[in-house]
């Protein structure tokens, strides 16, 4: 247990959040972005999305290399054109780091990038909304493209891993009245399908009391 501690700090010291963009319109019920902008009244309206161009310079002040997650508090699918291209302007001329962005509406999305350190996801929640695989790859031209089950709801059943370079699974915490619990066989059968095609595979350590030490997976594909 204790080398698996080690691992989640190292991992947390790794991946630090980077928001440019506050705000989203998708939502969702158990979403902890609108909680944390309430409690610090970061924006007014949270589901006015705004940009903070400023906050790009955490980037520049870096050195020893990072993964960004760019999307913490925000939905790519809510990026205005304009700040799209300010914000990969400024990756570009940061190489060393890598990228991370999230999405839960591919289809509205039309961009395209050739960075080899942006990875562009989307997050699948239940069966029904696999297709959103698709429609990633479709709309967004990418080099690297990962997906996120969280929080899982159900059993996804069959995968499209095409093109896929990493997997990351999460159970819904927090207090929300109709929470549901990842269970252990949703959990697996992903990392299963995942290990199957040598796609490292990230479980959030809210998952070890559900699958056990024994089947806890953190990989991560960043390997500059």
């Amino acid at each position: 247990f204790k080398t698996l501690f080690m691992e989640i700090l190292n991992i947390g010291k790794l991946i630090k959040s980077l928001n440019p963009v506050n705000g989203c319109t998708a939502w969702c019920t158990y979403c902890y972005a609108k909680k944390i902008n309430d409690r610090f009244k970061i924006t007014p309206d949270f589901e006015v999305p705004v940009f903070f161009e400023n906050r790009l310079k955490q980037i520049t002040s870096t050195r020893n290399r990072q993964v960004f997650f760019m999307t913490s508090m925000s939905d790519f699918s809510g990026w205005k054109t304009e700040w799209r291209s300010k914000v990969f302007q400024h990756l570009a001329k940061h190489p060393k780091h890598d990228y991370l962005f999230l999405t839960k509406f591919p289809e509205k999305i039309n961009f395209e990038t050739d960075l080899d350190s942006a990875w562009i996801g989307v997050t699948i929640t239940a069966k029904s909304e696999m297709k959103r695989i698709e429609a990633l790859q479709n709309n967004i031209k990418a080099k690297n493209y990962f997906l996120t089950f969280e929080p899982l709801f159900s059993d996804v059943w069959e995968i499209d891993l095409t093109n896929i370079k990493w997997v990351v699974i999460w159970t819904e915490t927090g207090n929300r009245k109709w929470k549901i619990t990842a269970q252990k066989d949703w959990i697996l059968n992903i990392a299963k399908q995942a290990k199957e095609k040598n796609i490292p595979v990230f479980m959030k350590d809210t998952l070890l009391n559900i699958v056990g030490e024994e089947n806890m997976l953190q990989k991560l594909p960043f390997n500059k």
